[in-house]
């Protein structure tokens, strides 16, 4: 899979994207990321990429463009066009099935919001989509962007070490994990549940569950709220 990510702060990348699971997966050809600054697409000397806005009020808006130009030229060095995505405080939430759906892309473009945000222009003729990983404001859009990399490429087949681990993840269903223990059996006088060290696989499995379960009820009430209690449990 193909990642571009067209930001103002590329050297904000350099450190959490070149290591773990997503050097690994980058080494491994899993993954190809491409990091570009939005400022090689300007023409003035001041390499200049925002403007006051119309209308007046605080801050500055990212102008259309030198975004504009970039998207079409990445496009262009693309076999097939990639999805291309906003990251801003008012994109539709990111949660794992997004990551889901988005890992089944060829190649997935983002361009990270800045200052107080894109030209209305970029959304309406450009973008195909616009995320936000929460309701916070942020410094601008790279963080956002490193979170959406991070866990779409955990996604891609071959870059977790065991496959299985990724669909056994928080949220993977839609609720949160089940708790884990691991050596020693006992630690201050506390002692790792007894189902476990049982050896029967369907009892464990079956104990996951319902501690999954128990723990999206009583902390994530919201994810609780949503779910389907008629749909299987993934195997």
């Amino acid at each position: 899979m193909r990642i571009d990510v067209l930001t103002l702060f590329p050297a904000m990348f350099a450190g959490p994207l070149d290591e773990s699971i997503i050097r690994r997966a980058r080494d491994a050809g899993i993954l190809d990321l491409r990091i570009h600054n939005l400022r090689d697409w300007t023409h003035d000397r001041h390499k200049t990429v925002d403007d006051r806005p119309f209308g007046g009020g605080p801050g500055m808006v990212l102008k259309p463009e030198p975004i504009f130009e970039a998207v079409e030229a990445l496009r262009r060095d693309h076999p097939v066009p990639p999805r291309v995505i906003l990251t801003s405080p008012s994109g539709r939430v990111f949660n794992q099935t997004l990551a889901e759906e988005l890992s089944k892309e060829p190649s997935i473009l983002l361009v990270c919001g800045s200052y107080e945000g894109f030209d209305e222009r970029l959304r309406e003729h450009l973008a195909d989509d616009e995320l936000s990983i929460g309701d916070y404001v942020l410094t601008n859009g790279a963080l956002p962007a490193m979170v959406i990399v991070d866990t779409v490429a955990r996604l891609l087949p071959g870059a977790l070490g065991h496959d299985q681990s990724s669909v056994e993840e928080s949220f993977s269903e839609g609720l949160i994990e089940y708790p884990h223990w691991t050596r020693p059996a006992e630690f201050r006088g506390w002692r790792v549940p007894e189902i476990l060290m049982s050896g029967n696989h369907a009892e464990i499995a079956r104990w996951r569950r319902q501690e999954s379960i128990r723990r999206t009820f009583l902390r994530r009430p919201d994810l609780w709220d949503k779910q389907r209690w008629d749909r299987p449990p993934k195997s």
